[in-house]
This record gives structure tokens, sequence and C-alpha cells, in this order.
């Protein structure tokens, strides 16, 4: 009876506990509404939002020990900007680390300090570690910048936290869990599709597609016949349906297309189960719907455009597949897991003991269900499975949005005048779409570009879609820099970019081919490599639809040194100069002297003159056989946003073979009530603008820089609060 009043009482408290933890947040103490949600692992969350000038994350991790993010060029701890915290007897530890290559893999305490601790707590399963830092801290050494490339993010928890008064962290390599490709300063659709009034869904799925066996690439094509839609239907939203944990391995893309026209031809195929794409001659179906990359969860339209789904329009449609047996590392799991499941998982952070062993078997028989779940982070024992059923889900809505949305390809046509040469660091290409193609076609309005996907295969290293206006190069539209060939989604841009009719628009691909002895071709097998960006845009015009561009033949064979080839040779032979005469063109291209000659070569295609290839049922009437790059007067440069900028130095400097004293950042008095403060009640809370840069439950300022009134304000309110919740547990104690 003694127990039960006890536990009424102490559950009160809680309560009164947490109305005021609420108030508090509302306050500004802290909170946030998420603009993105990711399980990294079954041990670990990340939420993180950002504005145009900081990020703030929050790290769950399923530990008692200490918790890590940070980032790397290349996903591993080589060079890596990492943060780090724990608890050490109620006190808070947070620190600004870095990696150096080539050293023993345990993190260094930077000497400019950049993140800004919000909150660090723990409770019976979780750590929680909330943070903010700039985009760009201006620390060019130890600091990476935060910029809408793929950014690499590292993660690392470990049961284990240092010992009391020590730096070291235990065993780094081993807290090291691995890293994951993410856009993190796009803009969210935060539109739920329950907000639709009348939703619909579809479902475009392979039959029973053998997977590959040996190294080679399957490009499966399937005709859908879609008559049902007597009225314009808008698609809103597509998500990939994957069939099994082994089959989704062999994924590399799927691309649905809209077939333009009615023929006996598509009407045969939609019948058939599908068969390899060569074989089938639908030269009608070029205009992109959907696009699912390995890598990607899905895309969500804004709530002003959707894609017109409409059968007076179009009533067939091609679903391409790309298969490529899984030979090379991928680390395409999590993304199987959140897809398969069509759900995140539950982390499952308790707000106190009661709570924890009410819940108790309710979570291990949820773990038990998890068929996915492994301690040790390992992941599902794949299915053996040699035929695909995966496929496309569509949802679409009859509530017509503002705009019709569309598609269009921007790059290099794949073929083999694509050359990339051997042993390089870097190779430029560059694929136009010239201004007469936009003039044509774009509306006298613009069309507006909301997202964007760079295609790219292995060696793919960066990618840039240039703008260009009359003789002015505007700022690129996208340009990353970190090019992930297993992370290839769409991606929002901060704001729509507007193209005019006579903009020229220019994809540009930066490749690595230093691992590779002989030339790569352009092609759509994962060994040839493409250069593409897919634009997404309102409001759609539907005379260019792929705005493509190939090194003339001319050009090609100036870049080899070749003046002439031998008219009707089979197979083709050079005929001067007279060195290479009786050569054949493919010894030329494997025998092309590229160590001495690349620099050569690689002026001739940039500047030669290249075949502009725009359309969408059949070329533009009226365009050129050849063009030459555009006559650009006045380049963009980026703005140096660090200019005398200072970071923010701890008080002593790093000696050569010493450590920085710690940075010791309190907590909240009351620390246990942190643990009332849950992800949902958080996830509710709007944060105050200009939120304050103190920790919760310090009394100083956790960076270098000046603070005004309005952190003041915000000290006082986090005093108040943390004396209202001491004083609440005291006096209903009293009451009860």
């Amino acid at each position: 009876m003694g127990n039960s009043k006890m536990r009424k009482s102490t559950r009160m408290v809680r309560c009164f506990q947490c109305l005021l933890v609420a108030w508090s947040w509302q306050l500004g103490i802290g909170g946030s509404n998420w603009d993105h949600i990711m399980d990294f692992d079954q041990n670990y969350r990340l939420l993180w939002t950002s504005t145009s000038k900081d990020i703030t994350f929050e790290v769950q991790s399923r530990t008692q020990g200490f918790v890590g993010l940070g980032f790397s060029r290349d996903g591993t701890l080589a060079d890596s900007d990492i943060v780090v915290g724990w608890m050490d007897d109620g006190q808070a530890q947070f620190q600004d680390r870095h990696i150096r290559a080539g050293s023993d893999g345990d993190p260094i305490i930077d000497p400019s300090q950049d993140y800004t601790l919000l909150s660090l707590y723990q409770n019976q399963t979780h750590t929680v570690m909330r943070f903010k830092r700039n985009l760009n801290t201006c620390d060019n050494k130890d600091d990476f910048p935060i910029t809408n490339d793929t950014m690499r993010v590292i993660f690392m928890y470990s049961k284990q936290k240092p010992q009391k008064g020590s730096l070291a962290l235990p065993d780094p390599l081993e807290a090291f869990k691995g890293s994951r490709s993410v856009f993190l300063t796009q803009r969210t659709n935060q539109h739920l599709l329950t907000n639709e009034a009348d939703i619909n869904i579809l479902e475009l799925r392979n039959m029973d597609v053998e997977l590959p066996e040996s190294d080679e690439s399957l490009y499966w094509c399937k005709i859908f016949k879609l008559d049902d839609f007597h009225q314009k239907h808008h698609l809103i939203r597509y998500e990939p349906v994957f069939d099994s944990s082994t089959s989704v391995l062999f994924l590399n893309h799927m691309i649905l297309y809209e077939c333009q026209g009615l023929s006996n031809e598509l009407e045969m195929l939609s019948r058939r189960h599908g068969q390899p794409c060569f074989q089938i001659k639908a030269t009608h179906c070029n205009t992109v719907v959907a696009n699912w990359a390995r890598g990607s969860d899905g895309f969500s339209f804004p709530q002003e455009a959707g894609y017109p789904l409409d059968s007076h329009q179009a009533t067939y449609y091609l679903l391409e597949t790309h298969y490529n047996n899984p030979d090379y590392s991928y680390d395409f799991s999590s993304f199987y897991r959140k897809n398969l499941s069509k759900q995140q998982r539950n982390m499952k952070i308790h707000n106190g003991e009661d709570e924890a062993a009410d819940d108790a078997d309710n979570y291990d028989e949820d773990r038990e269900n998890q068929d996915d779940y492994r301690d040790d982070g390992s992941e599902p024992e794949a299915e053996q499975q040699v035929v695909d059923n995966s496929g496309l889900k569509l949802y679409y809505t009859q509530s017509l949005r503002n705009f019709d949305a569309g598609v269009l390809s921007v790059g290099i046509d794949p073929n083999w005048r694509h050359i990339i040469p051997p042993g390089q660091e870097k190779v430029v290409s560059e694929g136009h779409c010239i201004g007469a193609c936009t003039q044509q076609s774009f509306p006298q309005e613009g069309i507006n570009i909301f997202a964007v996907m760079t295609r790219t295969h292995l060696i793919g290293r960066q990618v840039k879609l240039r703008q260009i206006r009359g003789n002015e190069e505007l700022q690129p539209i996208v340009h990353d820099t970190n090019v992930d060939p297993s992370y290839q989604d769409y991606r929002w841009l901060p704001t729509p970019v507007k193209a005019l009719p006579g903009d020229s628009l220019i994809a540009e691909c930066i490749y690595d081919s230093s691992s590779r002895k002989s030339i790569t071709l352009g092609g759509m097998t994962t060994r040839e490599e493409i250069c593409l960006v897919l634009t997404l845009y309102y409001p759609r015009q539907q005379a260019l639809t792929s705005c493509h561009s190939l090194p003339s033949l001319p050009t090609v064979l100036h870049s080899l040194g070749i003046q002439e080839l031998a008219s009707g040779s089979n197979p083709v032979e050079i005929s001067s100069p007279p060195e290479l005469a009786g050569m054949t063109l493919e010894k030329r291209l494997i025998s092309y002297d590229w160590a001495n000659q690349f620099e050569n070569f690689q002026y001739v295609t940039r500047l030669g003159s290249f075949k502009p290839m725009c359309w969408a049922n059949a070329m533009l009437p009226g365009i050129e056989m050849e063009s030459y790059v555009s006559n650009i007067t006045r380049h963009w440069e980026p703005v140096d946003t660090c200019r005398n900028i200072h970071t923010n130095m701890i008080s002593e400097p790093v000696q050569d073979g010493s450590e920085p004293n710690m940075i010791d950042m309190p907590a909240m008095d009351d620390h246990e009530s942190t643990n009332l403060i849950d992800t949902e009640l958080k996830a509710k809370v709007t944060p105050r603008p200009g939120g304050s840069t103190y920790s919760q439950g310090g009394n100083r300022p956790t960076s270098g820089r000046s603070s005004g009134s309005s952190e003041h304000g915000s000290v006082l309110r986090i005093v108040m609060a943390t004396a209202m919740l001491a004083a609440t547990s005291s006096i209903v104690n009293r009451l009860i």
C-alpha cells in the first residue's frame, strides 16, 4: 500500500514537472520542429534543422557511454571533424574534436571550439545530445563546412565513457559505427500526404525478372498501360517498392518514362512481362516521370505542383530498371531497412523508471518482431532469391495543384564519344543545353527549378549545373563537390531557381580515373560513365524533355591527333596523319599517350564543337548541327564569407605533445527533469526565434562571442523554470 502511494505521488510530481518543462521550452529554453529525422542504425537516430546560417542537431543513441557525430570527405575517420559528448557525475562533457589522417584514430580536441551545446542528458536507456554550429565555422583546418553537397556523416557510440577527469575516449575505433551520405541543408517538404483530401495508390512492379549472375548490367524495360485516368490527376509522391533483401542489392536505379502517342507496338508490349531494354524500340518513351536511384527513399512534390497523369495525354508508361551484380561495396542496407518496413524505427526513449518498467514487456516483444534487429549492429541475413518484382509506388490525387511539374534532363548524351582518359585525378566533361533550345521551349516567364538529381557512375566526384544568361554566368543551380555513387537522390533547392528562355545550362562533371588503367567511355552500364542532371520544375512545357550534347566527331578526332578517317573502312581506320595511317580507331584509343597528352586532350574537348541534342518526341527544329561554348565574359565566383571572422579559441592553446583542458559544460541543476522531455514533446514545440546560445543549465555562454540582452533574458527564464521545477516537487511531496 505504501509503495502504491509512493508511486502515485512520484507520478503526480512528474506530471507537474512535465507541464513546467513544456512551459519552459515554449519560452525558448529548448525545443524544435525537426526538418529531418534519420535512423543510422537501430541504436542511433539523428534529428536536424538548418537555416541559411546555422544547423541544429540532436543525437539520440541507445547507450550510457559516449556519443559522437562528425563529417569526413570519404566516410572514414581520417581527417574527420567530430563532436563528442557524455555525462560525468551529472556534468555534461562536450567537445569539438578532429582526427588527423595517419593517426591512431583518437580524436584530438580542436583549438577552436565551434559547436554550441544546447542540452545533454541520459535516461535509463539513452544518451541525448543537442547542439548547434554555424554552417561554415571558418575553421578550415579542423572543421568541415556544411553545404548542400553530399555530406558523409559519421556516427559513434560506445557503452563506455571516459574515465573521470580523462580526455581519452575509450576505444574510438570500436565506437565508430560507419557513415551515411546525406543532404543536410536541403529544404524539406513537411506537408504530409494525410493532409490530402483523396489519395490513391498505384504500384508499377516488375514481374519475375531474373537477376544477373555475371558482372554485366541488366537494363529491364516493362510497358504499363494506364487508361483509367479519364481526367487529369496529379502525382504527388513516389517511392520504391522492394521485393526482397537479396534483389534490392542488385537495384541501381528505376526510371518511369511517359510514352507519347498510341501504337500497336506499345499495346503489344504492355501485355508482356518485360524484356531487355535494347530489344524495345519504344522511341517515344522519352519523358521522365519518376526517377529512383540507389540510396533514395522516394520524393514528394511541393504543395504548388504535381506531375500530371491524364489518359488523354499519355496512356503508356515504361519502367526502366537497372540491375547490377553487387560485386562491389555499397552500403545500402539502411535504406532497404527503412523502405521495406515503411516506417522508421521507434527508438523507445523512456521518461523514467516507472515508464521504462511499464513498457519493458512491450519493448521486448517489439524487438522479437523486428526481423532486422541486431544488438551488434549487424544486418539481417539476406533471403536467397534469383528473381525480382520490385518497382515504384505512385501516390496521386484528383485534387489538382496550381502547376503541372515537369522533368528536364541536362548533360552528355551517353555515347562512346564521351571519353574519360585513365590515370587522371581530375577529368572535366561538359554537357550543354544551348540557349537556342530553351528559347524555343521555355515559356516567356521561364521555369522554376525546385529540385535536382545529379547522376554519374563509379568515378564521378563532382557535378555542377551552371547557368549562363547572355554572357554572364549566374550562381550554379547545384554544385556537389563530394558525389557519392551510391546516394544520388533528388535534393530540394533552398529556393526555386528561375531559368528564362535563352538561358544556357551546362552540366559539368569531374571524374577521378586515377585507379583505372584503360579509358572509360560514355554509356549506361556501371563500368561506363554518364554526366546527367535531372531537374524538377514548374510550369511544365512539353517541347523539351532532354537537353543534351555530344562532342562532335571532328572534336573527338582532333583530341586524339587524328586528321582523317579512311572512308568505308571496317573496322574504322585512320588515313592521316601518315604516322597513324592504317591504325584502327580502337587501337588509337587504347595506345594513346594519355600521361603526356592529357592536357591537350582536355583543352580540345572542352573548347571544341559539340552536337546539341534537344528533343522531346523529336529533335527541335532549326537547331544548328554544331555549336560551341558560350563566350562568357563574367564568370561567377563564390563569396568568401570567412573574411575577418574570428574563431572561438579555447583558453589554453594546444602545445606539441600536450592536450588542452577539457571543455566542461554543466548540465541543468535538476538534471533528472530533463529525462521528462521526450522526443514527441520536443518535436511539437516551436523554437523561439533567435534562440539562446546558452546551454540548458549553464550560467555562461557556450561560445566565445558576445551576448546581448535577449540572451540574459533567456538565462532568467532558465533560472525561473529550474526553480519552479524544484519548488513544485517539494510542494507536491508535502501535499501528499
